[in-house]
């Protein structure tokens, strides 16, 4: 039907008939003269129906946005300084022979040119806002990262297998979605949050490597970088031990970013403990593109009469840190107030600060409601331990260890952000050394840092004896600041097994109940085996520098899980749900929210 796409049609065809598909774009009237800029996927082409071509031109007269065109023409160069510099078909356009339109359409919702057109509108004609330039360019880079995946573990030898969509509720640290069995009475399936079980159990398989491009499923609340269903590579190895999975997967990282960006990384790709990543970033995804660190001050703080430092700092579960910000004593006061809010987000009761004017003239040198409150020996200490200078701005945090880090961390993101610190380069990082276990205040127990199937460093006893001490081969891939993926060794002997489940509060009787399968699988030659997962929608994202994962998923749901493309999800016929045994319980609406929606209505 076409013999070149719209974008490719060069002065190389110069001379030649040539035949295109695609929509208008633009349509333009000239002295009798029509011309059209026909658009496919490949770019943009000026195609020109003149008025000897009656039946052409008769048609082309009616030609609207977004008609689809069917065009056969020769090449002809543009007339002198009509010249397009920024299209790569700008210097030649085609002349109609014939025209047919294959479509048309009706005036759009939006103009695909429109970057204000809002979120909601462009996700429910989601087949019109994927026809965006923009959008084509982040689904053909997401097609073309997948395939690099593909080759380069295809080259390795991993075996590309599939796992099951239809399977066993397994806790995982998020809520199944499951599906009523119809065969079954009252039975359900869960969709798998990962393929993590099955990927081991192939291992003990004796297929020793494997991938999956994975479909993975998880009922729990949406943000930018989350949907309930999402992609992720996935890859398992036996025989091997930490630093190989690390090898391979660094290398395929940085063969997949120079093949599909042209950028090549840092090698090897710095790696940083857990516990360094939180006391210097106040994140275990830190962005490495921000050179602002986190400074405790402690031991500088004990003795002051300054409760809302010293109590922290006396405390071995708190936490009193800087955030230095170099020349930041430039902002003014309302700048540095906005910040406090910001903090309280994420549960801060307040921002001390100190700007650093002349740190020659001790505390008259320095700018601050709280510099009264602390003593000389101590102001000395904080200037000597950030190495602050004049011009320099202080933040302080102070409070319990994690609260404080979380919101320092997010601090560091947003001023780096704000003062235009961030690098444009690439930073990877591989964070090790994760803890096990994260003890539950609330419910009195230990939650599983990575997955319970981790593999910790020392013995059963040693878990036993110290869990809060213990210390996972688990470890992350992190990119400016972005998690792209994460794994791990893997158990591979059923006492530590048993032991993890265990001490997660699982009793033996559920152990069996929902991981039987996998125990006794471990206890027919299970070989040592690990892996990782990384999220493609997540890498493809940070690749386009999209914002959200939403701009590189084709047809992905809204922040509250709907598909308004679709309206799904919908209800069930009766019918249909006697079929699975399920009954459904619509939620009881009152008199009055009856009345206010006619209202609305």
């Amino acid at each position: 039907m076409r013999s070149d796409l719209c974008g490719n049609v060069t002065e190389l065809k110069l001379d030649q008939q040539v035949e295109v598909c695609g929509w208008v774009d633009k349509r333009r009237d000239h002295g009798g003269v029509i011309f059209i800029d026909l658009r496919d996927h490949s770019g943009i082409l000026q195609v020109v129906v003149e008025p000897d071509n009656e039946i052409a031109f008769k048609i082309a007269e009616d030609a609207r946005y977004e008609y689809c065109l069917h065009v056969k023409g020769h090449v002809r160069n543009r007339p002198e300084g009509q010249a397009n510099p920024n299209l790569k078909s700008g210097k030649i356009e085609v002349v109609v022979d014939n025209y047919e339109v294959l479509n048309k359409s009706k005036p759009l919702p939006f103009m695909l040119d429109d970057d204000t057109a809002g979120e909601n509108i462009r996700l429910k004609h989601r087949y019109l806002d994927l026809r965006r330039p923009e959008m084509q360019k982040n689904m053909r880079l997401r097609s073309k990262l997948t395939r690099t995946l593909r080759n380069y573990l295809d080259d390795m030898e991993f075996l590309d297998m599939e796992t099951p969509i239809l399977t066993k509720a397994t806790p995982e640290g998020a809520r199944d979605f499951l599906v009523p069995s119809r065969v079954q009475q009252a039975k359900f399936y869960a969709l798998p949050q990962s393929p993590q079980l099955f990927k081991q159990l192939l291992m003990m398989s004796g297929m020793d490597r494997y991938y999956q491009i994975a479909r993975c499923f998880r009922d729990e609340d949406l943000r930018a970088d989350r949907q309930p269903e999402f992609t992720q590579l996935d890859i398992e190895m036996a025989f091997v031990d930490q630093e190989e999975i690390l090898n391979m997967g660094e290398a395929m990282i940085r063969t997949t970013f120079k093949k599909v960006l042209d950028v090549d990384l840092v090698s090897p790709f710095p790696r940083m403990t857990y516990a360094d990543a939180m006391n210097r970033y106040g994140s275990d995804k830190p962005d490495l593109r921000i050179d602002l660190e986190l400074v405790d001050v402690a031991d500088a703080l004990k003795n002051v009469e300054f409760k809302v430092f010293a109590a922290p700092a006396n405390d071995p579960k708190g936490r009193v840190t800087i955030l230095k910000v170099p020349q930041g004593a430039k902002m003014s006061r309302k700048q540095i107030d906005d910040y406090a809010p910001f903090v309280a987000r994420y549960g801060a009761r307040g921002l001390a600060w100190i700007k650093v004017n002349a740190k020659e003239n001790g505390r008259d040198g320095l700018q601050s409601p709280i510099v009264k409150f602390l003593d000389d020996d101590s102001l000395t200490a904080i200037l000597e331990k950030t190495g602050a200078e004049n011009g320099d701005l202080l933040f302080f945090g102070a409070g319990d260890y994690a609260t404080v880090t979380q919101y320092m961390g997010e601090l560091r993101l947003k001023i780096g952000k704000d003062l235009g610190l961030v690098k444009k380069s690439w930073q990877p990082l591989w964070v090790v050394d994760f803890p096990m276990f994260d003890y539950n205040e609330d419910e009195k127990r230990w939650d599983a840092i990575h997955h319970p199937f981790t593999a910790p460093t020392g013995s059963v006893q040693d878990l036993q004896d110290n869990p809060g001490e213990s210390i996972s081969k688990g470890y992350d891939i992190v990119m400016n600041g972005v998690e792209l993926g994460g794994g791990s060794i893997r158990i591979h002997q059923e006492d530590m097994q048993s032991a993890v489940l265990e001490l997660l509060g699982i009793s033996k009787e559920e152990a069996d109940a929902k991981f039987g399968f996998l125990l006794e699988a471990l206890q027919y030659g299970c070989p040592p085996h690990g892996g990782i997962a990384l999220g493609l929608d997540r890498m493809a994202a940070l690749m386009c520098g999209a914002d959200s994962i939403r701009e590189v998923i084709a047809f992905p749901k809204t922040s509250s899980a709907v598909c308004t493309m679709t309206s799904a999800p919908s209800e069930i016929s009766e019918k249909n749900l006697e079929e699975v045994h399920v009954r459904a319980i619509y939620p009881e609406v009152e008199e009055d929210e009856e009345q206010d929606s006619e209202e609305d209505e």
